[in-house]
C-alpha cells in the first residue's frame, strides 16, 4: 500500500472516530473493557496515570514547580482511580440486599431524582443528571439506598446516556428477579455545553421500560409521578 493511501485511510478512521465521538454514538451496551483490565492494582494504576497526566500538564506548558499545580497530577489519578471510575471495578459493586414483599404491595415502587455524576467516553468531560427509577415486585423488594447505589455504581465510569440507563435497568432486572422495571433518566452533558456547540441550556432524555411498563398506563403512571414536583 502506498504511504498516500495510507494516510487517506487514517484520515478517514480519524474523521469516522470524530464523527463517532461529536454524536455520542454507543458503540455497545457493555463497558468496553480489556481482559487484562484488573491486572494492576490501584496503587499501580495511580503512579502510572499520574505519570502520563503529568507529561500532559507539560505538554500545554503548565509549569509544575507551582506549589497549586506540583500536585495536580496525582490528585487527578487518585480521582480516577478511587472515586469517579471507581465503578469499572466490579468489587466496587454494590451488594443488592434484598427483603421479603410482606405486604403483597403489588403497585410499582418509584425511586426519583438520584442525583448523579458520571463522565463522557469520547471527551471525559462531566455528564450530569437525575435518574428515576420504578419497579414491581416480583416477590422480592430492595433497599431503596441500594436503588441509588447501584444508579452511582454505573455512572462511576466513562458512559454513554443510554448505555448507562440500560445498565442500571438490567441490572435491577438481574437483583430483584423481575421483568417490571422502568428507567428515565435527564441530563446535561458538558461536552455539549463548555465545547463544540456550547448549548448550555439543553437536557439529553433517555428511557427503558421493560414487563409491565410497556404498558401504556403503566408507563404514564410512572411518567407522571415523576414530573410531579
Amino acid at each position: 500500500m502506498k504511504q498516500k493511501e495510507i494516510l487517506l485511510n487514517t484520515q478517514q478512521i480519524n474523521e469516522y472516530l470524530d464523527e463517532v465521538g461529536e454524536s455520542h454514538i454507543s458503540t455497545s451496551f457493555d463497558t468496553p473493557m480489556r481482559a487484562d483490565a484488573f491486572d494492576l492494582s490501584d496503587e499501580e494504576k495511580i503512579e502510572i496515570i499520574e505519570g502520563h497526566f503529568k507529561a500532559i500538564m507539560e505538554t500545554l506548558g503548565l509549569d509544575l514547580s507551582d506549589d497549586s499545580l506540583k500536585g495536580t497530577p496525582r490528585r487527578v489519578a487518585k480521582m480516577y482511580v478511587k472515586e469517579v471510575f471507581r465503578g469499572l471495578n466490579p468489587q466496587n459493586k454494590p451488594h443488592a440486599r434484598l427483603f421479603s414483599n410482606k405486604y403483597d404491595y403489588n403497585e410499582m415502587i418509584v425511586e426519583k431524582d438520584i442525583t448523579f455524576y458520571s463522565y463522557c467516553e469520547h471527551h471525559f468531560v462531566p455528564i450530569y443528571g437525575k435518574a428515576h427509577v420504578a419497579y414491581i415486585s416480583s416477590g422480592k423488594i430492595i433497599g431503596l439506598s441500594k436503588i441509588n447505589r447501584i444508579v452511582q455504581y454505573f455512572a462511576q465510569r466513562p458512559q454513554v446516556q443510554e448505555r448507562l440507563t440500560v445498565q442500571v435497568a438490567e441490572e435491577m432486572k438481574k437483583a430483584l428477579q423481575t421483568e417490571h422495571v422502568g428507567v428515565v433518566m435527564d441530563a446535561t452533558h458538558l461536552c455539549v455545553a463548555s465545547r463544540g456547540v456550547g448549548d448550555t441550556s439543553s437536557k439529553t432524555g433517555t428511557a427503558y421500560f421493560s414487563g409491565k411498563f410497556k404498558e401504556e398506563n403503566t408507563k404514564k403512571e410512572f411518567l407522571n409521578y415523576i414530573n410531579v414536583s
